[in-house]
């Protein structure tokens, strides 16, 4: 039988319909990396926001691979309330070569554990993890945080994957962001410290400066007013 043009119609719509609602249900969450700064050569505080995504179980260790083809020479973790973070360090599957200096070893992985007794990450919440970072690679570096997520069941999920350039985002992405260029905040900070180092000298120069200014002002006074009394002594007289 033929379809009729606004059967036809119904269809289409029905499959826009359709393709709306599809676009507009949201992707599963993920593990996230949020830096608060990204200039190449500085430091960073980055925060790992992890959901849990079980209906049944809450999540008890987060573990972050860290990396070893631009490695941090340091990282430290902030204290969260009912875990424990343990930065590992160990050798480099290749050493690195740094402003002239070859690294063989570095902080490899952070791992953040739910204390006995405490319920980590409860089902249905999120919590945030901090790491201070640092130095940043160059300008245009790919920082990835693979990251995996244990739940208290055993189930475990893999934030691994690395999306391609160009490419949209894999269905289990590793947590990442890109370095920017060297900010010059630093000099800025510099010139700061500069400034505030010659402020207490010229407050000195002032402080010196103002009693001088005092004692002028008082003599020309004591000036003024033995003209004056001299000026009324000749008035008497004559």
């Amino acid at each position: 039988m033929k379809t009729t043009l606004p059967a036809r119609a119904l269809v289409v719509g029905a499959a826009a319909c359709t393709a709306t609602v599809l676009a507009a249900v949201p992707a599963a969450a993920h593990v996230h990396a949020v830096p608060d700064a990204t200039a190449a050569g500085g430091y960073s505080v980055v925060t790992f926001r992890v959901p849990n995504e079980s209906d049944t179980a809450a999540t008890t260790s987060i573990e972050v691979a860290l990396p070893t083809d631009h490695p941090f020479s340091y990282v430290a973790t902030k204290p969260v309330a009912g875990w424990t973070a343990v930065v590992t360090e160990g050798a480099l599957p290749a050493p690195v070569e740094d402003d002239g200096v070859t690294v063989t070893q570095a902080p490899l992985t952070i791992t953040w554990t739910a204390d006995p007794g405490t319920p980590g990450i409860a089902v249905g919440q999120f919590e945030e993890f901090e790491a201070n970072v640092g130095p940043l690679p160059g300008e245009g570096t790919r920082i990835v945080l693979p990251t995996v997520q244990t739940y208290a069941d055993g189930e475990v999920s893999s934030w691994t994957e690395v999306a391609e350039e160009g490419a949209g985002e894999p269905q289990s992405p590793a947590p990442e962001f890109t370095t920017t260029a060297a900010s010059a905040d630093e000099h800025g900070a510099a010139t700061e410290h500069v400034e505030e180092a010659q402020e207490p000298a010229a407050a000195v120069e002032g402080s010196d400066a103002d009693p001088l200014a005092r004692g002028l002002a008082g003599g020309a006074l004591v000036l003024g007013l033995a003209a004056l009394v001299i000026v009324l002594l000749r008035r008497q007289r004559s």
